[in-house]
């Protein structure tokens, strides 16, 4: 079992990239770990839960012995985030289709709209301890 929550994202995506850095500065009490999708931890952690790979999502987070994926990731994501972000939780009453329809127009686009980088970002060393690959 994972002890932390653990989001697992494009690791080569600009945009799930800045949404990464938008976390870590507001995950005050240091309770979400990342991994790239590129990485060994990533494909270790979704092949230990049965996950297809082939059908990878742009994010997907690990909380408490389940996978959640899509708008379901990023809602639960912002509980863990301080200030106003805790709020978004509140989405999670739109049904799952419709968040999912608006979450996929931009995970389908994100490379053409913010780009895409060579590899992924190499934390810094103050982050390092935050990241598992």
């Amino acid at each position: 079992m994972i002890e932390n929550p653990v989001v697992l994202f494009d690791g080569v995506c600009n945009f799930c990239n800045y949404w990464v850095n938008f976390a870590l500065k507001r995950d005050k009490k240091k309770k979400l770990k990342f991994s790239p999708l590129q990485g060994e931890t990533a494909r270790q952690i979704l092949e230990k839960y049965n996950f297809n790979t082939t059908a990878l999502s742009s994010v997907i987070l690990i909380d408490k012995n389940r996978i959640w994926t899509q708008s379901s990731a990023a809602i639960r994501i912002c509980k863990y985030l301080k200030g106003g972000w805790k709020l978004c939780y509140g989405l999670i009453i739109i049904p799952k289709f419709i968040r999912d329809f608006f979450y996929n127009i931009i995970a389908r686009n994100r490379y053409k709209w913010y780009g895409k980088r060579d590899k992924c970002m190499i934390p810094t060393p103050e982050l390092r301890d935050r990241f598992l690959d």
